[in-house]
């Protein structure tokens, strides 16, 4: 068990965790180490698949989550993953809103050259718990100018 600081230890900080069926007997979403930011998320197979070169795929992780309002959880890749077997997540980061009851899948896409077996219990991902700012948009006719103004898309040079 990953110790916790002590001031977030309160019931807003909870995030509740059904387990489904399928995902009897997996680790819940666990923090590898006291640094850790992203919380493993394990492969909910009942037998294992291979995701050929340049093809995606979805992957069940056999749980769903109740975030607090004001959170959301984001899936991002894991680097282990990506480095050695050219595996990561579309639409990474992922966003699963604090109103979503339903089970968390990955879209896991192989980069590589090689076919990638995904076995029951593999970490495929992170899971991110992160606050976030419902805005209030407001209309106007003119924005504050900046020195970089409209500029985008490589504008700021590649060497500093």
């Amino acid at each position: 068990m990953v110790p916790r600081i002590k001031e977030n230890l309160n019931k807003d900080s909870r995030i509740l965790v059904k387990r489904l069926p399928h995902g009897a007997n997996l680790e819940l979403p666990t923090l590898a180490t006291p640094g850790s930011a992203g919380a493993d998320l394990l492969a909910a197979l009942q037998e294992p698949i291979s995701i050929a070169p340049s093809a995606r795929t979805l992957i069940p992780t056999g749980i769903s989550i109740q975030l607090p309002f004001g959170f959301e959880a984001q899936i991002r890749p894991r680097s282990g993953l990506a480095i050695n077997n050219g595996l990561t997540i579309l639409n990474s980061p992922g966003t699963i809103d604090s109103d979503y009851r339903g089970e968390i899948k990955v879209i896991l896409a192989n980069l590589s050259s090689k076919p990638v077996s995904i076995k029951r219990g593999m970490r495929i991902a992170q899971l991110i718990i992160a606050p976030i700012i419902q805005p209030i948009w407001e209309e106007v006719t003119e924005l504050e100018d900046t020195k970089r103004g409209k500029d985008g898309f490589g504008s700021t040079g590649f060497s500093t």
